[in-house]
């Protein structure tokens, strides 16, 4: 099994110690699990997609006049 160092807040770390019934390293593998497997499926989806940046771009500037109408008008 591979070595991986997380650096956090002292005070974090502070309380982390004063909670020695939890494995923190398991805490943190499920944690990196979680997200790779979250960071998969969107790379998945992004990657079947056929939305272009113009088309992003597009639907952002159609948002922004709709809030903008929305907010001001009131």
């Amino acid at each position: 099994m591979g070595t991986l160092s997380v650096s956090v807040l002292d005070d974090l770390k502070g309380r982390m110690i004063n909670t020695d019934e939890v494995n923190w390293s398991a805490v943190a593998r499920k944690a990196f699990e979680a997200k790779l497997k979250e960071m998969e499926l969107f790379n998945n989806i992004v990657k079947k997609s056929k939305f272009t940046k113009k088309d992003a771009d597009a639907l952002a500037k159609k948002i922004n006049k709709s809030m903008n109408d929305t907010f001001l008008s009131k």
